[in-house]
């Protein structure tokens, strides 16, 4: 079993930057294909950004790639996502979890065992 606590959520700008972190404690988040979701008010949680846990190969949301960017630090048990060049519409809760280390598209929430309690994240224009 594994516990995540996100962090590093706030109020930007539009074209501003933001780093979320996800703290794992538990297991090492290596063990764990792990991956960042969103909810904005109203709508269905959303697939951003997921990395493997064996290879660390990384999958982005057409919506936020070349602006987002997921990393681990195996060290620190956590997991990162860098968001650049932020827009109105990234306003959202962000929620990580915790899933299978092989196998599986890691984009569909329902793959994932363990999640986080989420950050909020505003962006103003």
């Amino acid at each position: 079993q594994v516990q995540l606590v996100e962090s590093g959520g706030g109020l930007v700008q539009a074209g501003g930057s933001l780093r979320l972190s996800c703290a794992a404690s538990g297991r090492t988040v290596s063990t764990y294909g792990m991956g960042w979701f969103r909810q904005a008010p109203g709508k269905e949680r959303e697939f951003v950004a997921a990395m493997s846990g064996s290879a660390g190969s990384t999958y982005y949301a057409d919506s936020v790639k070349g602006r987002f960017t997921i990393s681990r630090d195996n060290a620190m048990n956590t997991v990162y996502l860098q968001m650049n060049s932020l827009k109105p519409e990234d306003t959202a809760v962000y929620s990580c979890a915790a899933g299978p280390r092989y196998g599986g598209t890691l984009r569909r929430d329902y793959e994932y065992y363990y999640w986080g309690q989420g950050t909020q994240v505003t962006v103003s224009s």
